[in-house]
């Protein structure tokens, strides 16, 4: 995963149109039941997904602030991590999983998080419930043992929102076994199962889109209110705390450099190259004007590419580009009005 994925916790939020399509292969119960995203994000999607139906929603986040959004759709939402959260077998009638796209980093054998989140949510499910799988197509082959063995009924579509094409996502829709068709299982079965996803997954450029129609639609169960349990760290309390350490404060010395900061009347005029140097070193950053035209400002230096045409006498057009560095200034208003300049 890039740097940029891991800031924002590995959150790649499913777009809302894939959302619609998938809301039409379930067939929700005239009772109530219960559904689980253990990486719920904002719960946009999961609120989409499991529209008109009678829900309950429960979700799992690591960010705080998406944590805080979740709960205006969900019932429950935990902030922490989804492996510090205990959960009865078999509670949830519908697991929808979008998880990161990354690899463990641990001391083991890092292995796919999609599979690991698989493996950890899937025993949650109770038999008969669905799966809604999303994941990267290129890594359907990592799941597709956990897949075999706990599910029946699998289908593979290919997402085609433009953010969804960015990362080959899929969706996979399959139904939890129940302990009988779990007891009747032979190796022949799972091997028959795991072929006909690893041909699949191979034969990425053959997979069907996913239709507005559904060519099937998942029969979601009833179920009653679940409890979920979290023995994890408090990351808000600790979060708050952590300033207040004498470990912080030494590490604080050497990690971060105090603030320079820069007073007083110049002795001559500034020329314009004299501004350019202070925008760019951060010296005229702060909160500026008053009233409605208080803003705070921020300057950067950038490249920018200057594109021209030279038509030759022979009537040849030659492009020619060039690079240069700019100041660029960011403004944020006091009544919320943004610019940029450069």
């Amino acid at each position: 995963m890039r740097n940029s994925g891991r800031l924002r916790l590995g959150f790649f939020p499913l777009p809302l149109a894939e959302a619609v399509r998938i809301h039409r292969f379930l067939n929700f119960p005239a009772g109530a039941f219960s559904a689980l995203d253990p990486c719920v994000g904002e719960g946009a999607a999961f609120n989409q997904i499991t529209t008109d139906s009678q829900v309950r929603r429960y979700g799992i986040e690591l960010d705080a602030y998406r944590a805080e959004q979740a709960r205006q759709v969900a019932e429950e939402v935990i902030q922490g991590s989804c492996f510090d959260v205990h959960c009865p077998v078999g509670s949830f009638s519908l697991l929808y999983l979008n998880p990161p796209y990354d690899f463990e980093i641990g001391e083991g054998q890092n292995r796919r998080m999609e599979l690991i989140f698989l493996e950890h949510t899937c025993r949650w499910l109770k038999p008969g419930g669905v799966l809604i799988f999303v994941v990267p197509r290129e890594r359907i082959p990592d799941c597709v043992p956990a897949l075999a063995s706990h599910f029946h009924n699998p289908q593979i579509y290919q997402l085609t929102e433009p953010e969804s094409t960015r990362y080959h996502q899929t969706v996979i829709f399959a139904m939890r076994r129940t302990r009988r068709e779990q007891n009747r299982l032979q190796d022949r079965n799972i091997q028959q199962a795991r072929r006909y996803l690893l041909e699949l997954s191979d034969h990425g450029s053959q997979l069907l889109p996913l239709p507005s129609k559904p060519d099937y639609q998942y029969a979601v169960p009833e179920s009653p209110p679940v409890t979920l349990t979290y023995h994890g760290l408090p990351l808000d309390q600790i979060e708050d705390l952590l300033l207040k350490s004498a470990a912080y404060r030494q590490a604080n010395q050497i990690l971060f450099g105090n603030t320079a900061s820069v007073e007083g009347q110049p002795l001559t005029p500034l020329h314009g190259g004299h501004v350019g140097l202070l925008c760019t070193a951060g010296m005229l950053n702060g909160i500026f004007g008053e009233g409605e035209n208080r803003h705070i400002a921020h300057w950067q230096s950038i490249k920018v590419v200057d594109h021209a045409e030279e038509t030759d006498e022979d009537g040849s057009i030659t492009l020619r580009d060039r690079e240069r560095f700019t100041h660029q200034v960011s403004l944020v208003f006091a009544d919320g009005r943004t610019a940029t300049l450069s």
